[in-house]
C-alpha cells in the first residue's frame, strides 16, 4: 500500500481529534493484515543500566534525579537475560539503557559480539541513545542489526521544551540518518501527550515518519515521572485524563500504520501501564504488531523507572 497523498493535513488533524475513529482503525487493521499479517512478534527487553548522562526533562532516570536508585547489569547478568528470552521463545533481544558514560564503545562492542556468537540466530536490537557514526558502525559490525532511537518530536522548538540546551535536535536527527545509512533497521517514535505538545506537533511527527519511513516506530503515552520538572504536568489539550491519552495513542498508532505500512509498531509498555484494561488484540486492531516482555532481573525492573508505575510488559 502506498502512502503518497493518502491524507491531507486536515484529514490527519481530524483523525487525531477523534473523527471517524472506527473507520481509521479499520483502515489500519486492513493495512497491517494485507502487508505484514496480524501475527504478533515478541521481543525480550533487557534494561542494562539506568545511569544516564542526559537531563531530559520528562525522564525518571535523568542525570539530575538524585533520588534514583542506580544500577548496571554486568555482562554475565545480561547473558543470563538473553538465556531467559530464548527459553521464553523470543527471537529478538532488545538491549535498552540510559546513555551510561561507563559503557565504553569497546565494552558494548564486546558485549554485542558475545551475544551474537552465543545466539547467532537471534536478532540484537539496541536502544542506547545518541552515539557517533563510527560507534554505530562498530556496533553494527559486532552483530547488532536494529537500533531504536525515538526522535521525540519533529518540531525543533518543541524539542527544546522537553530537553536541556546541552542536547541537540540536529544531532538527534543526524543520528537517525546515520543509523539508516549504515544499514540498521532503524526505529523512531514519540510520546503522545508530552508537555506542550499540540495536534500540529503530532501532524509534523507523522509527516516526518512518512518521509523517513523507519523500520520501527515506538508510540506510547506520556506518563509523569517523579522528581522531574514535569512530575505534575498534564497536557490538558491532548490528554486531560488517562483514557483520552490511551485513545489518542491508539489513533496515532493507526495513522503510523497507514503512513509507514511496513514498519513494526510495538504496543508499548507505557500504553499497557496507562491503559490497564487494554488487550494486545485491541492494539492489533489499530495496527500494532509487536509486544515486548521484560526479561531483566527483578531488581533492575524496579529501578528502571523512566515513568511512574511502569509495567514489565506482562
Amino acid at each position: 500500500m502506498t502512502t503518497a497523498g493518502m491524507f491531507t493535513d486536515s484529514e490527519i488533524l481530524e483523525y487525531l481529534q477523534g473523527s471517524n475513529e472506527k473507520e481509521l482503525f479499520d483502515k489500519a487493521y486492513r493495512c497491517l493484515a494485507e502487508g505484514l499479517g496480524t501475527t504478533v512478534l515478541y521481543r525480550g527487553l533487557i534494561e542494562i543500566s539506568n545511569y544516564c548522562r542526559n537531563n531530559c526533562l520528562y525522564c525518571g532516570i535523568r542525570a539530575g534525579n538524585t533520588s534514583a536508585s542506580r544500577y548496571r547489569l554486568d555482562k554475565k547478568e545480561i547473558l543470563g537475560c538473553c538465556k531467559r528470552a530464548v527459553e521464553s521463545g523470543y527471537g529478538t533481544f532488545v538491549l535498552q539503557g540510559g546513555e551510561d558514560n561507563r559503557h565504553s564503545i569497546e565494552w558494548l562492542e564486546n558485549l554485542v559480539k558475545t551475544i551474537h556468537s552465543e545466539y547467532p540466530n537471534h536478532t540484537i536490537t539496541l536502544s542506547l541513545g545518541e552515539k557517533s557514526k563510527d560507534d554505530y558502525i562498530r556496533l553494527y559490525e559486532a552483530g547488532a542489526r536494529r537500533y531504536l532511537l525515538r526522535h521525540e518530536t519533529a518540531t525543533r522548538q518543541h524539542y527544546y521544551q522537553l530537553h536541556p540546551d546541552s542536547m541537540s535536535f540536529e544531532n538527534r536527527m543526524e543520528c537517525l540518518r546515520n543509523l539508516k545509512e549504515i544499514g540498521y533497521e532503524t526505529g523512531a517514535g514519540m510520546m503522545i501527550g508530552s508537555p506542550y505538545q499540540t495536534y500540529n506537533h503530532l501532524l509534523s511527527d507523522l509527516r516526518f515518519l512518512e518521509n523517513f519511513q523507519p523500520d520501527m516506530v515506538g508510540v506510547g503515552p506520556f506518563i509523569n515521572a517523579d522528581n522531574t520538572p514535569f512530575s505534575d504536568y498534564t497536557n490538558t489539550l491532548l490528554a486531560p485524563d488517562d483514557e483520552a491519552s490511551v485513545r489518542l495513542t491508539l489513533r496515532v498508532i493507526a495513522l503510523v500504520r497507514l503512513l509507514v505500512p511496513k514498519a513494526n509498531i510495538p504496543a508499548t509498555t507505557a500504553l499497557f501501564t496507562l491503559g490497564k484494561s487494554i488487550t494486545m488484540d485491541e492494539c492489533v486492531k489499530t495496527g500494532a504488531n509487536v509486544r515486548m516482555f521484560n526479561v531483566s532481573p527483578e531488581n533492575a525492573k524496579e529501578k528502571y523507572n523512566i515513568y511512574n508505575g511502569k509495567s514489565d510488559g506482562k
